[in-house]
């Protein structure tokens, strides 16, 4: 369960959670110490004095070793997390063996005593909110157990135990998500950088050579026309990669669009997209992508060589609508049904199928002479930031 999140640039390993696995250390150090100290006050009336000082020497032990675990990452485990809950109840349950009948009357604390608070810090630090919850519900029970009872002090034992651990689990959760978001913050500023870098070298060198030739290839006519054409689609090509936002991803999973539609743009494919983000789930990003892909590859196909084509997405708020429409000569009425038929299934299932498994909704209008308009609508699960 232990996440640890390397920083662009600096190869040690950071685990975000490290102060508070330390606070946990010093909890246990200090509970251990209270706990020497009510043995050391109550030992002369204990049923079994050297039971009770053996059981103070284990928890001196364990001390010292989930201590050293979880400070050195080791202990940052499953394993020992749930050990530690275990050797903590174990020990709380020798109470009845070492407290007397009248220490018990006058409510005299368990062996344990606080010492038994910190298992479910450690459960919250290494697995969140619920963990942590449930660590402190075990112990309130093995203290139950332990003391026979169930009155007001059990039940705010057990309060504070599930408290604590559903407080400091919240603190880890929200520890690692931030390091995650700047993780990526950082990772996006130093691909756009490189970006950057690597625009003004292809600024300076290849898209030179390629509007030279685009230029020359043009004024000698011909074949050379044709290179000079595939030249500025190149070009253009190559110029929309170099301009487009690196992909930014949120904790939740969520991308922008708006960079891989950018890089469809050609000398025949315009590409129109709000100025803002436009975050929706990865797979949703991947799928409308291919959508368009598919929809540019049938206008190359069937529209014509002199053929355009436009890109839109527009951002409503609780859905997304891309639309790729081309002023080719249209779509014949029926054409779709044959060519599914005929087992050609770019539209069923390239198309169509991803939008259905989005949940969305696939129109088309089109006509002869009128040429083709697909929309594509796909809802947008509200953000959980």
């Amino acid at each position: 369960m232990q996440q640890r999140f390397t920083v662009p640039g600096n190869d040690r390993v950071q685990d975000p959670t490290t102060p508070l696995w330390r606070g946990t250390g010093v909890l246990r150090i200090v509970t251990f110490l209270f706990a020497v100290g009510v043995t050391w006050v109550n030992h002369t009336g204990y049923t079994r004095p050297w039971l009770a000082w053996v059981t103070v020497t284990a928890m001196g032990g364990w001390t010292a070793f989930t201590v050293w675990a979880y400070s050195q990452g080791f202990g940052r485990r499953p394993w020992v997390v749930v050990a530690d809950v275990v050797v903590t109840c174990a020990l709380m349950g020798l109470s009845p063996l070492i407290l007397s009948d009248t220490q018990y009357a006058w409510r005299t604390p368990l062996i344990t005593t606080i010492w038994a608070a910190e298992p479910p810090v450690a459960a919250g630090t290494l697995a969140g909110r619920y963990a942590g919850m449930v660590a402190g519900g075990v112990v309130a029970l093995c203290t139950y157990l332990s003391l026979g009872r169930l009155d007001v002090d059990v039940l705010r034992d057990a309060a504070l135990l599930m408290g604590a651990g559903f407080v400091v689990g919240l603190a880890a959760q929200v520890a690692r998500q931030s390091a995650e978001q700047l993780a990526r913050a950082l990772r996006t500023e130093a691909a756009t950088a490189e970006r950057e870098r690597l625009a003004r070298s292809i600024h300076d060198g290849v898209l030179q050579v390629l509007a030279r030739v685009q230029r020359r290839g043009a004024e000698l006519g011909g074949e050379a026309a044709e290179l000079a054409a595939l030249a500025g689609e190149q070009e253009m090509a190559l110029r929309a990669l170099v301009s487009a936002a690196p992909a930014e991803s949120t904790v939740d999973g969520e991308v922008d669009l708006r960079p891989e539609l950018q890089l469809l743009a050609t000398h025949r494919v315009q590409v129109a997209a709000p100025a803002t983000r436009v975050m929706v789930a990865a797979r949703t990003a991947t799928e409308l992508t291919a959508i368009a892909r598919e929809a540019l590859s049938n206008v190359d196909k069937h529209a014509g060589p002199d053929a355009r084509a436009w890109v839109l997405l527009e951002d409503l708020g609780d859905e997304v609508v891309l639309s790729i429409r081309d002023d080719g000569p249209g779509i014949p009425s029926g054409r779709l049904a044959v060519a599914e038929a005929e087992g050609r299934m770019g539209v069923a299932k390239s198309m169509r199928g991803r939008v259905v498994a989005l949940g969305g909704r696939l129109d088309l209008q089109t006509g002869p002479g009128e040429g083709t308009e697909w929309e594509v609508r796909v809802p947008r699960a509200p953000s959980r930031d």
